[in-house]
């Protein structure tokens, strides 16, 4: 109400003072004189601002004329104008649709149809970096691989695509086996995303096929600076490529940085058994045993390992079965019911000819139907000590050939068994994935006898088996490696039957 009676007394106002001011004008004398090809004009006051007014009107209308003239020139010089902007939004429209029907068929694995309609909204949106996208995974689809890199090309000349073009090549090339370019792509594409998560495991994983550990560390660090990965599990796959990297270069006159790159493997991951060993073998170079034991004793307490055994059987190659017996107290305590420390104290008591003291270590290892080989033939190396028939011998060895092998090195993800350990799978080239275990499948065979005995007992090359321990020696050596196929349980294995047949010389 207020309002109402304010603006109407302020249009009163306003024509009391255009009234006043017309009153004024008319009151005023002289006026304005205007001469146009020899003709005057005399205007009075009131008529001077009529005509200006007029004037001003006047210009502003010849303004608008002129700017409808100049925007109509544009129009038809193909310029941007509301009548040009009404016809792109149509073709926007239409173009949009097309991406959509593009994006549709290719979730519903119709390639060439999402093909089709990328093509068409590249015609109507010419945003290629949009539409090429939808091509080269449509090419992927139906299989043409040539159009799918040439799309791939062109998105790599897009700064906002060019991650996309880098990553769908190196995917091409993975494909194609080509790991050796496919890792320079990987390179470049972690480059240009370094916190691209499926990057970072594509490069680490082929940085570890190419043992470029340097590489695959930094791109390890990275993982964990992302937030990509656990710092637990970080710290187990650094120390093992710090220990793969250490091995390639860990011989007799390996630099000191080389060795304590394997102790620093092994601090940051006491369980890893052979980073244990090969820091004990450091340490011992070095002159210092004590260290070397320290560690295997912290590793075997983490997992009891025939690899640890052996380790720690080298730091005194020269002593006697007894000797060796006594010494191996430090590890045999530690877990004394754990399956390999007893089958580890029957190895020394028979080398130590006390086969009474073997049989109480090995138990039920060798009596129970899941008996493993290992088990079993130190059973037939105790019966042959203490005087058994071949017979009964003969029995516990073909046992042996049928049961399972025991742990033994197996990947996580394939099952491969492998007679050694490795940072990467020899199946799928995973990297960090075996574990030991007991394979799934019971015909593989492994070596831990094979690789283990000898370094307990001591060098024997060149000497034969003289008395019983030396047949039990000879009976583990024997143990084949990993079969290329399933034995056949039907078929006899003489080198069982040979090693039983012959009969013992009296011990010396």
């Amino acid at each position: 109400m207020i309002w109402s009676l304010i603006k109407i007394l302020f249009f009163v106002a306003l024509v009391a003072v255009l009234a006043w001011g017309a009153a004024m004008l008319l009151e005023t004398s002289g006026g304005l004189q205007i001469t146009v090809a020899g003709m005057e004009y005399t205007l009075g006051p009131l008529q001077s601002v009529i005509a200006a007014i007029v004037l001003i009107v006047a210009v502003w209308v010849l303004l608008k004329i002129l700017s409808l003239l100049v925007a109509t020139l544009r129009f038809l010089n193909g310029d941007e104008t509301a009548i040009s902007r009404y016809f792109d939004k149509g073709r926007e429209r239409k173009g949009y649709q097309a991406l959509a029907d593009g994006l549709m068929a290719l979730a519903s694995g119709e390639g060439r149809l999402a093909m089709s309609k990328a093509a068409k909204a590249e015609r109507y949106l010419q945003k290629p970096e949009l539409t090429n996208l939808i091509t080269a995974q449509a090419a992927e689809m139906t299989g043409d691989t040539r159009k799918a890199t040439e799309t791939y090309k062109k998105l790599i000349t897009h700064d906002a695509t060019r991650f996309v073009g880098v990553r769908g090549i190196m995917k091409q090339k993975l494909a194609e086996g080509d790991t050796e370019t496919a890792r320079k792509l990987a390179e470049k594409a972690f480059e240009l995303k370094p916190k691209h998560e499926e990057t970072q495991d594509v490069l680490l994983r082929l940085q570890a096929q190419a043992h470029d550990w340097a590489g695959a560390r930094s791109t390890l660090t990275a993982k964990l600076k992302s937030g990509a990965l656990p710092r637990d599990i970080y710290t187990r796959r650094e120390a093992v490529l710090a220990l793969s990297e250490a091995k390639e270069l860990l011989d007799d006159t390996s630099s000191i940085e080389a060795r304590e790159q394997v102790i620093e493997a092994n601090r940051l991951s006491p369980d890893l058994v052979p980073a244990a060993a090969l820091a004990a073998k450091s340490y011992l170079s070095k002159g210092q045993p004590k260290k070397a034991v320290r560690i295997l004793r912290k590793a075997w307490d983490a997992q009891p390992h025939p690899d640890l055994a052996a380790a720690f059987a080298a730091l005194e190659p020269d002593e006697t079965p007894t000797e060796r017996l006594k010494r191996f107290t430090v590890l045999t305590k530690i877990h004394p019911d754990h399956p390999e420390t007893r089958l580890l104290l029957a190895e020394l008591n028979i080398v130590a000819e006390d086969f009474p003291e073997a049989r109480r270590a090995l138990g039920e290892l060798a009596a129970s139907d899941t008996a493993d080989a290992r088990a079993l033939t130190l059973m037939a190396a105790v019966e042959r000590g203490e005087g058994a028939s071949n017979a009964v011998v003969h029995g516990w060895l073909a046992k042996a050939l049928n049961a399972p092998r025991g742990p033994q090195w197996v990947c996580e993800n394939c099952h491969q068994v492998h007679t050694e350990w490795m940072p990467v799978c020899s199946n799928c080239e995973g990297l960090d994935t075996l574990s030991w275990k007991s394979p799934p499948r019971a015909e593989y065979v492994g070596a831990t006898g094979a690789h283990m005995l000898p370094l307990i007992v001591g060098d024997t090359e060149g000497e034969a088996p003289d008395d019983a321990s030396g047949m039990a020696e000879a009976e583990l050596i024997a143990t084949p490696q990993e079969p290329a196929s399933a034995p056949d349980p039907e078929a006899p294995n003489t080198e069982f039957e040979e090693a039983v047949e012959k009969e013992p010389k009296p011990a010396v």
